[in-house]
């Protein structure tokens, strides 16, 4: 005699039970990602509630790399915009930028990801279609070409936060848009809409060298980050809100990179601002970028 058929209620019934069984998994353990599934919104914690969390990421990172890091949670700084601006007269196109971004942000290795692009271009065009970011040449400069490295702009009318369903991701009061990683949802809808191809998924586990991870680490910026969810650059706020520069600026062998307060009419940022030849880009898409091109 044949089974009956389960009735299309039945199996309803049967996937919300499994999926309850795992969201209940989830909130008792399954990781310092998993196990946070359940916990407020980073804006709602307070300092006890970031002191657990923090506690639980870092053993979580020990346990994972063998590696002991620190995690911290600079605030904004009253008053203080960031912003960066890049000289592309001064640029050869070498990616030490990018090397130094991806070590300081404990970025994935394999896969790799790294936030900042550098686009090599023909002299005298800007055609953002034609331009190349896979380029591999014996040395740079190369004659006739000019390089745009392009990341994170900081936007502040950012249409990546619109986008987010969840408010994963918002704008800080000093300017920098930030990722809240453990409330992503992995939808990717902040992606598409970034028009500036600044953030990245990870499709897969992420994986740092131990060697290579660099322990002092901050949770809105360079912390490990776990499979299915977006990042982007972070001005490196686990440092230039204690006063250091983020690590592309530092690592720039011709000084192309400035960064400081926009607001701070003595810096050099804004001088540089206010004094050279500005270049926006995709300026008429009303994004307000805080990362500014300029010409010597």
């Amino acid at each position: 005699m044949s089974r009956p058929r389960r009735s299309p209620r039945r199996q309803l019934l049967r996937g919300a039970a499994a999926a309850a069984g795992a969201l209940a998994l989830a909130a008792c353990g399954g990781g310092a990602h998993g196990g946070s599934f359940l916990r407020r919104h980073y804006r709602e914690l307070s300092a006890d509630d970031k002191r657990r969390l923090f506690a639980a990421l870092e053993a979580d990172a020990y346990a994972r790399t063998g590696v002991r890091v620190t995690i911290g949670d600079p605030p904004p700084v009253p008053g203080v915009h960031f912003a960066q601006g890049l000289g592309l007269t001064r640029c050869i196109g070498c990616r030490r930028c990018v090397a130094a971004c991806a070590r300081e942000s404990n970025c994935s290795r394999d896969p790799q990801i790294q936030y900042i692009r550098v686009l090599e271009l023909d002299r005298g065009s800007f055609d953002l279609g034609r331009a190349s970011a896979y380029y591999d040449r014996p040395a740079v400069p190369a004659e006739g070409k000019i390089y745009l490295p392009v990341s994170c702009h900081q936007c502040a009318n950012p249409p990546c936060v619109r986008a987010c369903p969840v408010q994963a991701t918002w704008v800080e009061p000093d300017g920098i848009v930030v990722v809240d990683y453990d409330w992503c949802i992995g939808c990717r809808y902040c992606q598409a809409a970034c028009p500036y191809w600044a953030r990245r998924f990870n499709f897969a586990e992420p994986t740092v060298p131990p060697d290579e991870i660099t322990p002092a680490q901050g949770y809105l910026s360079s912390r490990l980050r776990p499979v299915g969810v977006v990042e982007k650059c972070s001005f490196c706020l686990h440092r230039t809100r204690v006063g250091s520069y983020p690590a592309c600026v530092e690592a720039c062998p011709t000084g192309a990179r400035k960064f400081g307060d926009l607001g701070d009419p003595r810096g050099e940022l804004r001088r540089t601002i206010e004094r050279k030849r500005i270049l926006v880009l995709k300026e008429e898409l009303g994004t307000l970028p805080r990362f500014f091109y300029y010409f010597d």
